[in-house]
């Protein structure tokens, strides 16, 4: 069993940017691919990016490649997710997962956070 608590959210202008962390229980974490999804209102959740067990290799979506940035500490048990340069359509509820699996796929998360909201200003 893995807890996900996601922490960092909030309101910032366009062009701003944000840290999320997700904090995750258990002595399991480090066993885990790890990815972040956002969901806007109306809409399906969507793959922001993923991160490897050791977190040496990363995966993003082409709307935030360059912007944003993954990355793990197996020590604290934490993934986080930096967000730089947003825009108003980043405004979403950001969520963390744990994957044995597809980074890409909901369906291949065994473990989800509570989420995050995150609401970009024009």
């Amino acid at each position: 069993q893995v807890q996900l608590v996601e922490s960092g959210g909030g309101l910032v202008q366009a062009g701003g940017s944000l840290r999320l962390s997700c904090a995750a229980s258990g002595r399991t974490f480090s066993s885990y691919r790890m990815g972040w999804f956002r969901q806007a209102p109306g809409k399906e959740r969507e793959f922001v990016g993923g991160i490897s067990r050791s977190g040496g290799s990363t995966y993003y979506a082409d709307s935030v490649k360059g912007r944003f940035t993954i990355s793990r500490d197996n020590a604290k048990n934490t993934v986080y997710l930096q967000m730089s340069s947003l825009k108003p359509e980043d405004t979403a509820v950001y969520y963390c997962g744990s994957t044995g699996g597809s980074y890409y796929y909901t369906d291949a998360y065994t473990y989800w956070g509570q989420g995050t909201q995150v609401t970009v200003s024009s």
